[in-house]
């Protein structure tokens, strides 16, 4: 957030109905009626400046995207960003609050999948096939969904359709939860390995406690 100052118009305004008032009240043909109506406007401004001190307002500033340098992974992760900014588009516009629902656990998913490029870029491959093979498919059938919702039109195709989408939703959210979740595989496998060499560290010291 940054602060905006933004000034009133009313001094400026001030200023213009002094000049009006002493052209019609007082005589304007010598150089001291001028120096004389150039320090009342000043004088108006100063006050008016005054009292109405104008607003402050608190804007946000969107944050830069957060890149690696590596044009092959920074590539990718605009991908995702495009791909996170039409979908929220599109629940924008939907009207089902539980498909909304739905959609927006999905979008947050994806968001944290891309963005583990950030902290393990060896999970390149995988999130890139992500984004090839199963990414677009979603999208799609939220354009689908969204699509037939604004038809406006009732048929057994159309509910139908809408039916399968939404049943079809709860499906990717359970599997883009996995293929996340399954980001951690190696690292989990690592600290388990930690943990092992740890453990059997302590005991060849004679160190290791109940705890362990």
């Amino acid at each position: 957030m940054i602060e905006i100052k933004k000034k009133s118009v009313i001094p400026v305004y001030g200023v213009a109905a002094a000049w009006v008032l002493y052209c019609i009240f007082f005589p304007l043909y010598k150089t001291w009626h001028f120096a004389a109506l150039a320090c009342t406007a000043a004088l108006v401004f100063t006050a008016l400046s005054a009292l109405f001190r104008g607003k402050t307002l608190l804007v946000e500033v969107p944050e830069e995207p957060e890149r690696t340098g590596d044009e092959k992974i920074d590539s990718l992760l605009a991908d995702g960003e495009r791909a996170v900014t039409e979908l929220r588009t599109l629940q924008s516009s939907l009207q089902d609050k539980a498909v909304c629902q739905k959609l927006d656990e999905i979008i947050t998913v994806i968001d944290k999948i891309f963005k583990k490029l950030l902290d393990s870029p060896g999970d390149y491959n995988q999130i890139r096939r992500f984004a090839d093979f199963f990414l677009p498919t979603t999208i799609k059938l939220v354009h689908t969904y969204d699509r037939f919702g604004k038809s406006g039109a009732q048929g057994e195709n159309i509910t139908g359709t809408q039916e399968r989408i939404d049943t079809a939703l709860d499906t990717i959210l359970e599997s883009y939860k996995k293929f996340f979740d399954s980001l951690f595989m190696s690292q989990a496998i690592d600290i388990e390995t930690d943990i092992r060499v740890l453990e059997s560290m302590l005991k060849n010291e004679g160190l290791l406690g109940s705890g362990f």
